[in-house]
């Protein structure tokens, strides 16, 4: 069984009838919302109404219509036919950006909204919504230069993004005489053998002479697009763009980094615990942070991931084994790494169907399995927030990454249960492996991008200027934990958070979302299943208010650095006992 995804309940092609259909109907649809805000016959109460309606059914069909095209180029990046209509596409988006941009001008407007939005029963389920309209209409570009905006993006950031995206999926590398996608020998960083996963980093980082010319260039542009929209938003920052988008303030974004750098000496000691089990004296070198430790390595086929995950998730909730079953019944994931396809793994809702599609390059480590279990965590997500209108379902990427990493918890908590002592070793260490990513590479990830938005203002950064502002970054939160001769002056080059066009500091959400998710996680142990419905809850509600809010539901307060230190105490007793068995 090839195990890719099957997009059939979506369209059956390009070709097909109700693709085109669908496609040509999203214009006349923009159209019909500009013609609710032209008509002078409505009240304001009406007229929200009427909008609402409009953007609702607009927002499915854009939906059906962009998940398509971009499934489609994830795992087929020679698709020229995807490409082409993706741009069609992009371009039918720009307009509804415009219309969206003069929806919130107008509903910022509007006097005594609370009034209406509380004599309205269709206006009351989006009231969220509509007061956060309030609030970004203070941040909108001025409607004379927006278009010419958007027109300039197609061709800049947009454009750049895309041409990363195919950089990075059409490049290829050259591996023990074989020639292979990127994406298959990073996978060997995780194999057992440790001459595959030093041959395997000498050659990707050779590889990306080849790229790392138009990447630079890429990176460059997006990064200047970003300055330049944040000061047409009036806003101080990129940084502020962000935090704003995010429903997120930098009180909490400050607790929470304080809190990381307070912890690194802790991540390091587990670094060089680890180092000196496999025999380094200088810290690790970069090609083995993801070794497997101990005898206990093992591999997976992928129906023995999709059993572990139902047997695990199950334990928490039942319901949470038959979605996964279900996910992989329907074909909602694309498992294995194939030239053409992105690395990485993602999770992409396709909302009015209550279906998520899981991309994912499979190759049998545990980390494989917690990865999809990460994936599956999103999708599960997704579902609790199925049937709520489009305009509630906007989760801020820290949020957006509290199932994920509730999901990986709880596998690595339930399979440390029964495991032998050299059997935890391993588990702990795969755990750590992934806690170390989130929290000393996304550190890292973070102070280089916040360097090099900086320093766009005065001139576009060479490849050696971006490779040295990686090196230092990596210094500064892994320390002697790595060898410091043996590093990673690419990972710039091979993340895809850094190029998304309209998405900066895609880093510290993740770190949010590792230290969140094991806050939420602790007090399912301290509830049990009587937490289930508070969980639920909680993620449907993570559209329907500020980030700080949203927590507080559950009891916590994410302004505190008490509340982060509580969830990195968590890491450091799985730190503390992978030391202590290493010493062992």
């Amino acid at each position: 069984m090839d195990r890719k995804w099957d997009l059939s309940f979506l369209y059956e092609s390009f070709e097909d009838e109700r693709f085109l259909a669908d496609l040509a109907k999203l214009p006349e649809m923009i159209q019909a919302q500009k013609a609710i805000l032209e008509d002078a016959s409505l009240t304001d109460v009406a007229r929200l109404e009427k909008l609402a309606d409009c953007e609702e059914e607009l927002n499915a069909l854009a939906d059906r219509v962009g998940s398509f095209i971009f499934l489609t180029i994830s795992v087929d990046a020679g698709n020229t036919t995807a490409y082409l209509y993706g741009d069609k596409f992009d371009l039918i988006m720009n307009e509804a950006s415009l219309v969206e941009s003069a929806i919130t001008r107008y509903v910022g407007s509007v006097e005594n909204l609370d009034e209406f939005i509380a004599s309205s029963t269709r206006l009351q389920p989006i009231a969220f919504a509509l007061k956060e309209m309030v609030q970004r209409c203070q941040h909108t570009i001025a409607p004379e230069l927006e278009p010419w905006v958007l027109q300039l993006q197609l061709s800049g950031g947009s454009a750049f993004s895309q041409l990363r995206d195919k950089l990075d999926s059409t490049h290829t590398v050259e591996y023990r005489g074989q020639t292979l996608p990127l994406p298959a020998v990073r996978g060997m960083a995780y194999d057992a053998d440790a001459s595959v996963r030093k041959d395997a980093y000498e050659a990707e980082i050779a590889s990306y002479k080849k790229m790392e010319l138009p990447m630079s260039y890429c990176l460059n542009a997006i990064k200047m697009e970003a300055r330049t929209l944040a000061k047409m938003k009036g806003f101080d920052s990129v940084l502020d763009m962000t935090l704003s988008r995010s429903r997120m303030d930098r009180e909490t974004l400050e607790a929470m980094i304080s809190a990381m750098k307070e912890y690194l000496p802790h991540f390091r000691r587990y670094m060089k615990a680890k180092a000196k089990l496999l025999g380094y004296k200088n810290g690790l070198p970069f090609y083995d942070l993801f070794a497997p430790v101990g005898n206990a390595s093992r591999t997976y086929s992928i129906e023995e991931c999709r059993e572990k995950l139902m047997e695990e998730l199950g334990k928490f909730n039942p319901e949470m084994a038959k979605f996964v079953d279900n996910a992989f019944q329907q074909k909602w994931i694309d498992v294995y790494p194939r030239e053409g396809k992105s690395g990485g793994a993602f999770c992409s809702p396709v909302h009015y169907a209550d279906r998520s599609l899981v991309m994912t390059n499979f190759q049998g480590s545990f980390s494989d399995v917690s990865t999809l279990a990460h994936e599956l965590g999103h999708a599960w997500h997704n579902r609790c927030l199925a049937g709520l209108p489009y305009a509630m379902i906007h989760t801020p990427m820290p949020l957006a990454e509290t199932a994920s990493i509730f999901n990986e918890t709880i596998l690595a908590h339930e399979v440390l249960k029964t495991a032998t002592a050299e059997e935890q070793l391993t588990l702990l260490d795969a755990t750590l492996i992934e806690s170390t990513q989130t929290i000393v590479d996304i550190l890292s990830r973070y102070l280089f991008e916040t360097e090099v938005i900086d320093t766009r203002a005065d001139h576009a950064m060479t490849v050696e200027e971006l490779k040295d502002c990686m090196l230092r970054a990596q210094d500064a939160t892994y320390g002697d934990g790595l060898d410091p001769e043996i590093r990673h002056p690419y990972m710039w080059a091979c993340k895809s958070h850094y190029y998304s066009s309209g998405l900066n500091f895609y880093n510290f959400p993740y770190a949010f979302g590792e230290l969140f998710g094991k806050g939420v996680f602790a007090q399912y142990l301290e509830k049990g299943s009587d937490f289930v419905p508070a969980y639920n809850q909680l993620l449907r509600s993570c559209g329907s208010a500020p980030i700080a809010e949203v927590a507080m539901s559950v009891g916590i307060d994410v302004r505190s650095p008490e509340f982060w230190r509580s969830s990195l105490e968590i890491i450091k007793g799985e730190i503390d006992k992978f030391c202590a068995l290493c010493d062992a």
